[in-house]
This record gives C-alpha cells, sequence and structure tokens, in this order.
C-alpha cells in the first residue's frame, strides 16, 4: 500500500473525524482526506491550530470541515456520548475514524517511571480511544463502509527499553484494534491499525532530539497508507496491522 494511489474523489460525501487533527501527521491527514473529498472533522485540544487547519482546508476548496475542540487527557465519557450525538445530527453518519492523537510522555528507565506520567499516556492513548471508540460505534454502523484506523508504533509490536508507558500504551492499542476487528468481522465496519514508522514531526523530535529531520519521511509522505484504509478499496480488509513505511 505505500505505492496506493487515491482518485481524487475517491473519498466523496465521507464524514471522517480525526483526533490531533492540529498538526503533524494528524493535519496533514485530514488535508489530504479533504483534498479527495471528505468533510472532515478536526478534533484537537488546541483551537488555534485547528482553525489554521480548517482555513487550510477552505483556502483549497474541500468540504467545509467542523472543529471539535477536546482535550483527551481531561474529556469524560459523557463528552464522547455528547459529540457523538452531534455527528448523528448534523450529518447522519460517520464513515471513517482516525486514532491519531497520542501523547509520547517521558522516556526513561523502568525502575524510575513517573505514574502521574504513566497515567496521562494511558488516559490519552488507550482509554480516552476506547471511550471515544464506544460512544461513535453507533453512528459509524449507519455509514456503508466505515472505516477504524488506529496509530500504533514500531515499540508498540515490539517493546524496547526505556520507553515505558508510550510503548505499553501502543501494545494496548493493537489489542483494542484486534478486539473490535474480531467483534465486527463479517460485518460492514472494519477496524485496521498503521504504524506511521519514523516521521518528520515535534513528538518524534522530542524522542530523538538529536536526529536530523532531513532525514526522515514528511507526514505526506506515508499518506498512501491512511488514504487506503479510509477509501472502499480496503472495504474487506480488516483486522490487519499496517507500516506506512
Amino acid at each position: 500500500m505505500l505505492e496506493y494511489q487515491a482518485k481524487s474523489d475517491a473519498l466523496q460525501g465521507k464524514i471522517i473525524l480525526v483526533t490531533g487533527a492540529g498538526d503533524g501527521i494528524g493535519k496533514t491527514a485530514a488535508i489530504t482526506f479533504a483534498r479527495h473529498g471528505a468533510l472532515v472533522v478536526l478534533l484537537g485540544k488546541t483551537v488555534s491550530k485547528l482553525e489554521a487547519v480548517y482555513d487550510e482546508i477552505e483556502a483549497s476548496g474541500g468540504p467545509k470541515p467542523a472543529i471539535v475542540p477536546l482535550d483527551m487527557k481531561g474529556a469524560t465519557e459523557q463528552n464522547y456520548k455528547d459529540m457523538a450525538e452531534t455527528i448523528a445530527e448534523q450529518f447522519g453518519k460517520l464513515d471513517g475514524l482516525l486514532h491519531n492523537a497520542s501523547l509520547l510522555g517521558v522516556l526513561g528507565p523502568f525502575e524510575h517511571m513517573d505514574m502521574g506520567a504513566f497515567n496521562d499516556v494511558m488516559q490519552v492513548n488507550v482509554t480516552a480511544q476506547a471511550m471515544m471508540t464506544k460512544a461513535l460505534l453507533p453512528v459509524m454502523k449507519l455509514a456503508e463502509k466505515p472505516s477504524i484506523v488506529f496509530t500504533s508504533s514500531g515499540v508498540g509490536r515490539q517493546g524496547r527499553s526505556y520507553w515505558g508507558a508510550y510503548a505499553i500504551s501502543k501494545f494496548a492499542t493493537e489489542g483494542m484494534m484486534q478486539v473490535l476487528a474480531h467483534e465486527f468481522d463479517g460485518t460492514h465496519l472494519r477496524v485496521n491499525s498503521i504504524n506511521p514508522g519514523a516521521t518528520r514531526t515535534s513528538m518524534r523530535a522530542n524522542a530523538y532530539p538529536a536526529e536530523n529531520p532531513a532525514t526522515l519521511k514528511t507526514p505526506a509522505d506515508i499518506m498512501p497508507t491512511y488514504l487506503y484504509l479510509m477509501t472502499d478499496d480496503s472495504a474487506e480488509v480488516n483486522g490487519q496491522a499496517f507500516n506506512a513505511q
């Protein structure tokens, strides 16, 4: 899927929610989905960043997006239920859900792990995504060929020293994807995961401050896999762990 090329209108008429849509991979995914015809729901905690993405999509002629300002570290289950009801009322369905937002936390030896930071990572990367998915499933079932995509990591498929809470959370992400995929196997709803790989983002820079970002793929470079999993070309693909590089 690394060389996948979608038709320009491959997402026409689809409603896709992207978390962490204010920058990095989420921003690029939102703009890319809109460029292919999707109405994108931009979810993030920084309104100014979401507004900038909104303006960029509108300026490019894409469908007018929607903005959902939400801090996943503090949001409650009721917040996600309310969001799901609003999406159902305004759009009547949800075709795609890209779980992109993640918290890196603090890297370091396991024995020095800060449990407060650990809980924050698990809240954003696991608990919030579970609550959001649970709330959105009824409105996603209203779509013809809905797709849920979780963002994983190489350290969520093979554990690595000092990656602590983040790695553990990504193993949980893979498990959540597998549980949902098995539960909905044989239905019109599919669930998969993507490991974006080493990508030129602020999170990567925080994890590897000495790394030259020019040596890394940009978010735009890895979009073929994201597009594939949101288009109907992947309608029969379920429970798979993809690499975007």
